[in-house]
């Protein structure tokens, strides 16, 4: 079986695959400073509640975009599971041309969740990440990773209202009943929310209509089932989509030695 991690700056997703199957996934903390021994602590008793063996686990593939999280994660995985994860990076093979000024600088998440999205659609297809940061990318027809664009998430942009404003109190992230709200709480909910969805919409119609692409638009990450229900641009949302784009650069890179 394969054991995934996609490594965010707020949460490290990790799933399990036999074959093209995915048997189970997880959502945890990522902390910087976590050791390889408190890895191992978390993932073993995530497998046991999964009904899952760690001795199962025959290769590992990891994309990873907070360094100090990296070396403690695959000391893990040499440690405690015997194996050298395979690292999405420079020398992987997506499969996927990347069209970029500079292509090391593309974060591994965003080339991961591009081959994923158009593996699936065969198509123009417009990625929109909500994450720490909400990423949006931007691939052709042709397949070929052309770039996109990079705002703050939504939970920083609430954060940095509350912090700055401190007579507005911290309130949860979700969509109020009106647009136009009678009351604190729900004034500060509509504008993240509602303002968040016309960011995500006037971004990517920019880029429908700089690309000349009338392109699908999938959205990931923890809040993307949220922001796409008040979207008028995503068509379909999909919270694992960075899990099957490692499988897939996985099978695409079998034999080829890990990093």
């Amino acid at each position: 079986m394969l054991l995934a991690f996609d490594v965010g700056n707020t949460h490290i997703v990790l799933g399990v695959f036999r074959g093209a199957e995915l048997r189970e996934s997880w959502r945890i903390t990522s902390v910087k400073f976590r050791t390889a021994d408190e890895y191992a602590i978390v993932i073993r008793s995530l497998f046991h509640f999964g009904g899952l063996d760690l001795a199962d686990i025959d290769a590992i593939i990891i994309s990873c975009v907070v360094p100090p999280v990296l070396n403690p994660l695959s000391e893990f995985c040499r440690r405690y599971l015997g194996h050298h994860p395979c690292i999405v990076g420079p020398g992987v093979k997506t499969g996927m041309p990347i069209h970029y000024d500079n292509p090391k600088e593309v974060g591994a998440d965003r080339i991961v969740n591009a081959v994923a999205a158009y593996e699936e659609y065969r198509r123009s297809v417009i990625v929109v990440d909500f994450g720490t940061a909400t990423t949006f990318d931007f691939v052709s027809r042709r397949g070929e990773y052309q770039g996109g664009a990079i705002a703050p998430g939504l939970s920083i942009s609430s954060e940095a209202l509350f912090d700055k404003a401190s007579k507005l109190p911290r309130v949860e992230l979700a969509q109020p009943p009106q647009i136009i709200a009678r009351n604190t709480v729900n004034s500060i909910q509509a504008g993240l929310f509602f303002g968040y969805a016309g960011l995500v919409d006037g971004i990517v119609n920019r880029m429908k209509k700089e690309s000349g692409e009338n392109s699908f638009v999938l959205a990931t990450g923890g809040l993307c089932d949220a922001i796409a229900a008040a979207s008028e641009t995503i068509e379909r949302s999909d919270p694992l989509l960075a899990l099957k784009g490692l499988r897939i650069i996985h099978e695409r890179n079998k034999g080829a030695a890990p990093e």
